[in-house]
Protein backbone atom coordinates (compact mmCIF):
# COMPACT_ATOMS: atom_id res chain seq x y z
CA UNK A 1 0.00 0.00 0.00
CA UNK A 2 3.44 2.11 0.39
CA UNK A 3 4.53 1.39 -3.25
CA UNK A 4 2.63 3.56 -5.00
CA UNK A 5 2.14 7.41 -4.35
CA UNK A 6 -0.38 8.35 -1.77
CA UNK A 7 -1.24 11.79 -0.17
CA UNK A 8 0.56 13.57 1.79
CA UNK A 9 -1.29 14.66 5.47
CA UNK A 10 1.25 17.88 5.87
CA UNK A 11 -0.10 20.13 4.43
CA UNK A 12 -3.93 20.36 4.47
CA UNK A 13 -6.30 22.90 3.65
CA UNK A 14 -4.97 25.28 6.14
CA UNK A 15 -1.70 25.20 4.38
CA UNK A 16 -3.27 25.96 1.16
CA UNK A 17 -5.72 28.62 2.84
CA UNK A 18 -2.02 30.57 3.38
CA UNK A 19 -1.44 30.62 -0.17
CA UNK A 20 -5.05 31.52 -0.66
CA UNK A 21 -4.83 34.77 1.83
CA UNK A 22 -1.19 35.31 1.13
CA UNK A 23 -1.65 35.37 -2.78
CA UNK A 24 -5.14 37.11 -2.42
CA UNK A 25 -4.08 39.52 -0.37
CA UNK A 26 -0.43 40.33 -1.89
CA UNK A 27 -2.30 40.85 -5.26
CA UNK A 28 -5.21 43.37 -3.65
CA UNK A 29 -2.09 45.05 -1.96
CA UNK A 30 -0.25 45.89 -5.17
CA UNK A 31 -3.08 46.95 -6.97
CA UNK A 32 -4.59 49.01 -4.48
CA UNK A 33 -1.39 50.81 -4.34
CA UNK A 34 -1.84 51.09 -8.36
CA UNK A 35 -5.23 51.64 -9.65
CA UNK A 36 -7.27 53.24 -5.77
CA UNK A 37 -8.22 57.06 -6.62
CA UNK A 38 -8.46 58.05 -2.97
CA UNK A 39 -7.32 57.83 0.25
CA UNK A 40 -10.43 56.09 1.63
CA UNK A 41 -10.53 53.82 -1.50
CA UNK A 42 -6.81 52.74 -0.69
CA UNK A 43 -7.82 52.44 3.08
CA UNK A 44 -10.35 49.98 2.40
CA UNK A 45 -8.32 47.71 -0.23
CA UNK A 46 -5.40 47.74 1.99
CA UNK A 47 -7.44 46.62 5.04
CA UNK A 48 -8.55 44.00 3.55
CA UNK A 49 -5.36 43.00 1.61
CA UNK A 50 -3.49 43.01 5.05
CA UNK A 51 -6.42 41.23 6.74
CA UNK A 52 -6.44 38.26 3.98
CA UNK A 53 -2.74 37.97 4.40
CA UNK A 54 -2.72 37.80 8.21
CA UNK A 55 -5.56 34.76 7.91
CA UNK A 56 -3.14 33.25 5.97
CA UNK A 57 -0.74 33.24 8.27
CA UNK A 58 -3.17 32.20 10.97
CA UNK A 59 -4.20 29.35 9.29
CA UNK A 60 -0.30 28.38 9.28
CA UNK A 61 -0.28 28.79 13.22
CA UNK A 62 -2.96 26.42 13.45
CA UNK A 63 -1.56 23.85 11.52
CA UNK A 64 1.80 23.35 13.34
CA UNK A 65 1.76 20.67 15.79
CA UNK A 66 4.17 22.77 18.26
CA UNK A 67 3.09 26.57 18.02
CA UNK A 68 5.92 27.71 20.73
CA UNK A 69 8.52 25.99 18.13
CA UNK A 70 6.36 28.70 15.29
CA UNK A 71 9.70 30.97 15.59
CA UNK A 72 12.22 28.18 14.83
CA UNK A 73 10.80 29.36 11.39
CA UNK A 74 13.42 32.71 11.35
CA UNK A 75 16.40 30.37 11.62
CA UNK A 76 17.14 28.75 7.84
CA UNK A 77 17.36 32.03 5.91
CA UNK A 78 20.23 30.73 3.85
CA UNK A 79 18.22 27.59 2.44
CA UNK A 80 14.50 28.24 3.62
CA UNK A 81 11.66 30.46 1.53
CA UNK A 82 9.18 29.58 4.14
CA UNK A 83 11.90 31.53 6.61
CA UNK A 84 11.92 34.44 3.77
CA UNK A 85 8.85 34.39 3.57
CA UNK A 86 8.37 35.00 7.32
CA UNK A 87 11.10 37.23 7.42
CA UNK A 88 9.00 39.74 5.06
CA UNK A 89 5.97 39.30 6.60
CA UNK A 90 7.41 42.02 9.46
CA UNK A 91 8.00 44.74 6.96
CA UNK A 92 4.97 44.02 4.52
CA UNK A 93 2.20 44.28 8.02
CA UNK A 94 4.40 47.65 8.63
CA UNK A 95 4.68 48.98 6.04
CA UNK A 96 0.82 48.12 5.24
CA UNK A 97 0.02 49.61 8.16
CA UNK A 98 1.74 52.78 7.95
CA UNK A 99 0.10 52.93 3.86
CA UNK A 100 -3.28 52.06 5.14
CA UNK A 101 -2.81 54.86 7.94
CA UNK A 102 -1.74 57.85 5.47
CA UNK A 103 -4.38 56.57 2.97
CA UNK A 104 -1.48 55.87 0.09
CA UNK A 105 1.56 57.91 -0.24
CA UNK A 106 5.21 56.68 -0.19
CA UNK A 107 4.35 53.85 1.87
CA UNK A 108 1.75 52.16 -0.15
CA UNK A 109 4.39 51.83 -2.88
CA UNK A 110 7.01 50.48 -0.47
CA UNK A 111 4.17 47.57 1.08
CA UNK A 112 3.60 46.81 -2.73
CA UNK A 113 7.29 45.92 -3.72
CA UNK A 114 7.16 43.63 -0.50
CA UNK A 115 3.79 42.39 -1.02
CA UNK A 116 5.48 41.17 -4.70
CA UNK A 117 8.51 39.77 -2.27
CA UNK A 118 5.98 37.99 -0.24
CA UNK A 119 4.22 36.56 -3.47
CA UNK A 120 7.49 35.51 -4.84
CA UNK A 121 8.84 33.86 -1.83
CA UNK A 122 5.68 32.11 -1.25
CA UNK A 123 5.44 30.65 -5.15
CA UNK A 124 9.31 29.57 -4.52
CA UNK A 125 8.43 27.93 -1.27
CA UNK A 126 5.64 25.61 -2.88
CA UNK A 127 8.23 24.30 -5.71
CA UNK A 128 11.14 23.89 -2.83
CA UNK A 129 9.10 20.56 -1.64
CA UNK A 130 10.86 18.39 -3.67
CA UNK A 131 9.19 15.23 -2.76
CA UNK A 132 5.85 15.95 -4.29
CA UNK A 133 5.50 16.32 -8.22
CA UNK A 134 2.77 18.72 -8.33
CA UNK A 135 4.63 21.43 -6.41
CA UNK A 136 8.29 21.22 -7.17
CA UNK A 137 7.38 21.20 -10.95
CA UNK A 138 9.04 24.72 -11.99
CA UNK A 139 6.08 26.13 -14.06
CA UNK A 140 4.10 26.00 -10.72
CA UNK A 141 6.29 29.08 -10.20
CA UNK A 142 5.02 31.60 -12.83
CA UNK A 143 1.38 30.34 -12.36
CA UNK A 144 1.51 30.49 -8.79
CA UNK A 145 3.04 34.56 -9.18
CA UNK A 146 0.42 35.30 -11.72
CA UNK A 147 -2.71 33.54 -10.19
CA UNK A 148 -1.93 35.83 -7.18
CA UNK A 149 -1.98 39.18 -9.52
CA UNK A 150 -5.05 38.33 -11.06
CA UNK A 151 -6.84 37.63 -7.45
CA UNK A 152 -5.36 41.24 -6.70
CA UNK A 153 -6.65 42.47 -9.76
CA UNK A 154 -10.32 40.72 -9.69
CA UNK A 155 -10.85 41.83 -5.81
CA UNK A 156 -9.65 45.28 -6.84
CA UNK A 157 -11.87 45.77 -9.72
CA UNK A 158 -14.62 44.38 -7.56
CA UNK A 159 -14.16 47.02 -4.64
CA UNK A 160 -13.58 49.69 -7.16
CA UNK A 161 -16.67 48.84 -8.97
CA UNK A 162 -18.89 48.83 -5.98
CA UNK A 163 -17.07 52.19 -5.15
CA UNK A 164 -17.79 53.80 -8.25
CA UNK A 165 -14.01 54.06 -9.30
CA UNK A 166 -13.57 51.49 -11.50
CA UNK A 167 -11.24 52.49 -14.31
CA UNK A 168 -11.58 51.06 -18.32
CA UNK A 169 -7.29 50.97 -17.20
CA UNK A 170 -8.23 48.31 -14.81
CA UNK A 171 -10.41 46.16 -16.16
CA UNK A 172 -8.14 45.49 -19.74
CA UNK A 173 -5.07 45.11 -16.30
CA UNK A 174 -7.62 42.16 -15.04
CA UNK A 175 -8.23 40.77 -18.91
CA UNK A 176 -4.60 40.69 -19.06
CA UNK A 177 -3.67 38.84 -16.43
CA UNK A 178 -6.78 36.56 -17.08
CA UNK A 179 -4.92 35.73 -20.26
CA UNK A 180 -1.76 35.52 -18.34
CA UNK A 181 -2.91 32.60 -16.22
CA UNK A 182 -4.57 30.77 -18.56
CA UNK A 183 -1.17 30.53 -20.50
CA UNK A 184 0.95 29.49 -17.20
CA UNK A 185 -2.01 26.54 -16.41
CA UNK A 186 -1.61 25.62 -19.35
CA UNK A 187 2.03 25.50 -19.45
CA UNK A 188 2.11 23.67 -15.58
CA UNK A 189 -0.37 21.04 -17.18
CA UNK A 190 1.20 20.09 -20.23
CA UNK A 191 4.74 19.99 -18.30
CA UNK A 192 3.19 17.52 -15.66
CA UNK A 193 1.78 15.16 -18.57
CA UNK A 194 5.24 15.50 -20.63
CA UNK A 195 7.40 14.47 -17.65
CA UNK A 196 5.07 12.51 -15.86
CA UNK A 197 3.00 12.46 -12.25
CA UNK A 198 1.11 10.15 -10.23
CA UNK A 199 -1.84 9.55 -11.66
CA UNK A 200 -3.90 10.47 -8.51
CA UNK A 201 -2.75 13.64 -8.89
CA UNK A 202 -3.25 14.35 -12.71
CA UNK A 203 -6.63 12.59 -11.95
CA UNK A 204 -7.80 15.29 -9.50
CA UNK A 205 -6.45 17.90 -11.77
CA UNK A 206 -8.09 16.43 -14.71
CA UNK A 207 -11.78 16.50 -12.48
CA UNK A 208 -10.55 20.07 -11.58
CA UNK A 209 -9.58 21.50 -15.44
CA UNK A 210 -12.97 21.89 -17.28
CA UNK A 211 -14.90 23.28 -14.68
CA UNK A 212 -12.19 25.62 -13.65
CA UNK A 213 -11.71 26.17 -17.62
CA UNK A 214 -15.41 27.27 -17.97
CA UNK A 215 -16.13 29.28 -14.83
CA UNK A 216 -12.78 30.61 -14.07
CA UNK A 217 -11.35 31.34 -17.21
CA UNK A 218 -13.92 31.81 -19.85
CA UNK A 219 -16.83 33.25 -17.80
CA UNK A 220 -14.77 36.31 -16.56
CA UNK A 221 -12.98 36.77 -19.77
CA UNK A 222 -16.43 36.94 -21.54
CA UNK A 223 -18.06 39.28 -18.52
CA UNK A 224 -15.30 41.94 -19.52
CA UNK A 225 -15.91 41.78 -22.96
CA UNK A 226 -19.29 42.07 -22.58
CA UNK A 227 -19.01 44.72 -20.35
CA UNK A 228 -16.64 46.77 -23.27
CA UNK A 229 -19.30 46.14 -25.63
CA UNK A 230 -22.44 47.13 -23.24
CA UNK A 231 -21.31 49.93 -20.82
CA UNK A 232 -24.52 50.63 -19.18
CA UNK A 233 -24.12 46.64 -18.09
CA UNK A 234 -20.36 47.68 -16.96
CA UNK A 235 -21.79 48.14 -13.17
CA UNK A 236 -22.68 44.32 -12.79
CA UNK A 237 -20.68 42.80 -15.08
CA UNK A 238 -17.19 43.88 -13.74
CA UNK A 239 -17.67 42.84 -9.74
CA UNK A 240 -19.06 39.48 -11.44
CA UNK A 241 -15.97 39.16 -13.24
CA UNK A 242 -13.50 40.32 -11.14
CA UNK A 243 -14.99 37.79 -8.15
CA UNK A 244 -14.81 34.91 -10.59
CA UNK A 245 -11.61 35.79 -11.23
CA UNK A 246 -10.60 35.88 -7.50
CA UNK A 247 -12.21 32.88 -6.53
CA UNK A 248 -11.35 30.57 -9.24
CA UNK A 249 -7.75 31.48 -8.19
CA UNK A 250 -8.54 30.22 -4.96
CA UNK A 251 -9.73 26.93 -6.36
CA UNK A 252 -7.08 26.68 -8.39
CA UNK A 253 -5.01 26.60 -5.29
CA UNK A 254 -6.51 24.72 -3.10
CA UNK A 255 -6.52 22.23 -5.42
CA UNK A 256 -2.95 21.77 -6.21
CA UNK A 257 -1.95 22.58 -2.51
CA UNK A 258 -4.36 20.28 -0.73
CA UNK A 259 -5.89 18.04 -3.14
CA UNK A 260 -3.35 16.90 -5.83
CA UNK A 261 -0.66 16.72 -3.61
CA UNK A 262 0.69 13.14 -3.53
CA UNK A 263 4.42 12.02 -3.38
CA UNK A 264 6.24 9.86 -5.62
CA UNK A 265 6.04 6.89 -3.86
CA UNK A 266 9.00 4.19 -4.61
CA UNK A 267 10.51 3.29 -7.66
CA UNK A 268 12.91 0.49 -8.79
CA UNK A 269 15.66 1.29 -12.12
CA UNK A 270 15.56 -2.90 -12.42
CA UNK A 271 13.65 -5.18 -11.67
CA UNK A 272 16.70 -8.35 -10.69
CA UNK A 273 15.56 -11.89 -10.91
CA UNK A 274 17.15 -14.51 -9.07
CA UNK A 275 19.26 -17.30 -11.24
CA UNK A 276 19.74 -17.12 -14.54
CA UNK A 277 18.48 -14.60 -17.02
CA UNK A 278 18.40 -10.65 -17.41
CA UNK A 279 17.13 -8.20 -15.16
CA UNK A 280 13.85 -6.89 -16.38
CA UNK A 281 13.03 -2.81 -17.39
CA UNK A 282 12.77 -0.94 -14.38
CA UNK A 283 8.71 -0.10 -12.70
CA UNK A 284 7.22 3.15 -11.00
CA UNK A 285 3.95 1.76 -9.40
CA UNK A 286 1.09 4.65 -10.04
CA UNK A 287 2.94 6.99 -12.81
CA UNK A 288 1.87 7.99 -16.24
CA UNK A 289 6.02 7.12 -16.83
Amino acid sequence: MRITPWHQTNWDARAACNFIGGGGGCGLLIFAALATTSSAEYRMAASIALVLIAAGLCCVLAEIGRPLRALNVFLHPQTSWMTREAMVAPFLFTAGAIATWAGGGLFANVAAMLALIYLYCQARMLAAAKGIPAWREPAVIPLMIITGLTEGAGLTALLATLSGTASQWLTGVLLATLILRRIAWKMYSEALNKKGAPKKSLAVLERFSGPYSNYGQSLPEMLIVAALFFPAEYVWLIPLAGAAAAFSGWALKFTIVARAAYNQGFALPVLPVRGQGQPMPGVKPGWTK
